[in-house]
């Protein structure tokens, strides 16, 4: 790769500046833990690579009831921050489960994000928490919500000329339950076999919201629609939370791989959602 074709731009307006010259040939690093991986491996050769560390994407702040997240953010500046710990402690238990100490102190969220690996953990909590996604190019900016964002395995949204500059996130409020789990091969370190989050709200034992999502068993992280339409309204019984995990089960669309068979990914997400719920529950 030539040395010109690395750029690290003081500014967002510089980086959608050059992401619209290099359409279609110019990549995003920050932490660079998936992406330099590809590269020394020589799986991939960017002809152009652009530098987000100094552009202004590394920024957690609260505004008008939701947290802001820029894409720049590391996984340890996530769950080292108080607001973070405050207002979303599920996206912090998430993140905890990413990766090694190293790899969090240089991974970003915005890179764990556009990965699109289906058992992205950070994904999983970010779609039970209702999260939008803000994308920037040289002519403008969109929002995108959570669910849509992900179009299948290393694949989302984006255009080739677009960034994603920031997630935004409903602050959790203290009448809200939460639960996530995470199922992995060994305790740390590891890549999700199956992962779940779920938040809900109550109306005394009555199910009045709800949003369920999970990882690692599909072509991208699932928010699990049906299973949240039979809960919602109802008392959380033992008859209901082993329904619930069957239909959220039924929902998934697993694969066979390395880690585990697509029908073990169904059980244990039976199995997972079983325990979140019986969790939040109480």
């Amino acid at each position: 790769m030539l040395d010109n074709a690395y750029f690290s731009p003081p500014n967002l307006n510089e980086v959608c500046e050059l992401l619209a010259k290099h359409t279609g040939k110019a990549h995003i690093i920050a932490g660079g833990t998936d992406l330099m991986v590809k590269v020394n491996r020589r799986l991939m050769e960017p002809e152009v690579l652009i530098n987000i560390n100094e552009c202004g994407l590394s920024y957690i702040r609260k505004e008008e009831g939701n947290i802001l997240i820029g894409a720049a953010v590391t996984m340890s500046e996530i769950i080292e921050s108080e607001l973070i710990l405050e207002k979303l402690p599920m996206l912090a238990e998430a993140v905890k489960k990413i990766g090694s100490p190293a790899v969090r102190n240089v991974a970003t969220l915005g890179g764990n994000l556009v990965n699109a690996s289906p058992a992205a953990d950070s994904a999983t909590a970010l779609l039970a928490l209702g999260a939008s996604f803000k994308l920037v190019s040289k002519n403008g900016e969109r929002v995108v919500e959570g669910e849509q964002f992900f179009v299948g395995p290393g694949e989302t949204v984006l255009k080739a000329d677009e960034i994603l500059k920031e997630i935004s996130v409903p602050a959790q409020s203290e009448d809200e339950k939460w639960a996530y789990y995470k199922l992995g091969r060994r305790k740390a370190d590891t890549l999700s076999v199956v992962s779940a989050a779920v938040k809900v709200k109550f109306d005394g034992e009555i199910v009045e919201d709800i949003r369920l999502a999970i990882g690692a068993v599909a072509p991208t992280p699932l928010l699990a629609k049906k299973t949240a339409e039979l809960l919602l309204g109802k008392k959380l019984d033992d008859a209901l939370i082993e329904e619930g995990a069957r239909t959220a089960a039924e929902e998934t669309k697993p694969q066979d791989d390395v880690r585990a068979t697509a029908w073990y990914r169904r059980q244990a997400c039976a199995a997972l959602v079983k325990r979140l719920l019986g969790q939040v529950r109480g």
